[in-house]
């Protein structure tokens, strides 16, 4: 092979890893979730609703241009334009919303831009942003307390796709028809080399006499030898009913019983407990182990920002406690009770539905005390998702 011909294939080897790299971490597309407050006093407010959130994002390079949708029910609408860097190797994105568009609000009160600092990662096919908000007061330029934010990447929008984010797409794909390169053409020697060998003639089997009267002989013996064996089934007697063949039906015997046979149980043992199907037919994958050091633990379940008809069931130690429930914006709770001699449960996730956009996709926020924890839920059919709880008492 020429070394023309072996720099052209690098370089289309080149051109597809770069382009799969970039890909990879491309923020292009809609983003959907919610964001909550760090304040402890809201946290611990089981009525307290979460901020939806949605972000619509054109990536170019290592920065993009972004637009943001904040919302509450029907009594809180805001948009924001933004922009935000995303570096590939930390995997960090910053989103800076720059200008209030349009707000709606039934709250009264001040109106705060938000700067959010997001981690990317995938899990399997699903694409998600995490991390944190901090917030400034557009008034006088104060600021407001922080919180937690979360996004899952979602094909359609709540809204109106923006005219950036269309534009963007649609260059993305002219760049990946250019990606796809045609074969080089092969050389004429090699060309003639194979019509050369394509018109040779396929030269045919010939077929001797002797070879046609062992084929005879050969099907005569295989004949000889069927109406052989059928002619010894024939003749073969059936085997000599025994007296004990007689009859298929066990007889009943019974013993008279002796008074030192008899064994008094003193005790029941303990019942054992056996896992649901669901739980055994499944791989059970370990999401996350929590350890606290109160005794009460409430957990509540939400969907992930996108409401796409998920249901669950929730299993503590093996007993089902939630049975077939939906993922909505309003949260699922389950309450644990943790001390010295109860100290261990396990909390398992099961995904009875993988709803609109498989997998199941679900956050599980803990609230131990005055210290909360936000766990990511993934399962499928296939999966389930568990979180252990450990207790550990104070010092």
């Amino acid at each position: 092979m020429k070394s023309e011909e072996m720099k052209k294939i690098y370089a289309v080897i080149l051109l597809f890893l770069v382009a799969g790299l970039a890909n990879a971490q491309d923020l292009t597309g809609i983003w959907r979730g919610h964001f909550s407050s760090n304040s402890s006093f809201k946290r611990m407010n089981s009525n307290y609703e979460r901020y939806r959130i949605e972000v619509q994002i054109a990536q170019h390079g290592t920065t993009f241009q972004a637009v943001t949708y904040s919302y509450l029910s029907t009594i809180f609408y805001a948009k924001a334009e933004a922009n935000g860097t995303m570096n590939p190797n930390t995997k960090k994105a910053l989103i800076r919303e720059l200008k209030l568009v349009d707000i709606r609000t039934d709250l009264g009160g001040d109106v705060f831009s938000m700067t959010y600092f997001l981690r990317y990662s995938k899990l399997g096919d699903e694409e998600f942003l995490e991390g944190t908000y901090t917030s400034m007061n557009i008034r006088d330029s104060s600021k407001s307390e922080g919180g937690i934010v979360f996004l899952h990447k979602v094909p359609t929008s709540d809204f109106n796709k923006e005219p950036f984010l269309e534009k963007r797409e649609k260059e993305i794909e002219r760049e990946k028809h250019k990606t796809v390169v045609s074969p080089a053409p092969q050389s004429p020697k090699t060309n003639t080399a194979k019509i050369a060998i394509a018109k040779q003639p396929v030269k045919k089997p010939v077929i001797t006499k002797t070879d046609s009267a062992l084929k005879k002989l050969s099907s005569v013996a295989k004949t000889y030898a069927t109406k052989n064996n059928m002619a010894k089934r024939s003749v073969a007697k059936p085997a000599p009913k025994t007296a004990l063949a007689k009859t298929n039906e066990p007889k009943e015997i019974i013993a008279p019983i002796k008074a030192d046979s008899i064994v008094k149980i003193e005790k029941k043992p303990a019942p054992v407990l056996i896992a649901p199907k669901v739980l055994t037919s499944r791989q059970n994958e370990l999401v996350k182990t929590i350890t606290v050091n109160t005794n009460e633990v409430e957990l509540r379940i939400y969907d992930d920002g996108v409401i796409d008809n998920d249901t669950v069931s929730v299993y503590v130690d093996k007993k089902n406690v939630i049975y077939h429930a939906m993922l909505t914006d309003k949260p699922i709770i389950v309450k644990l009770h943790l001390d010295e001699t109860n100290d261990y449960h396990e909390v398992v996730m099961v995904a009875e539905n993988e709803g609109l956009f498989p997998p199941n996709t679900s956050l599980m926020v803990v609230q131990a005390g005055d210290k909360q924890y936000e766990v990511r839920i993934v399962s499928t059919e296939q999966k389930n998702a568990t979180v252990v709880f450990k207790f550990e008492k104070s010092k």
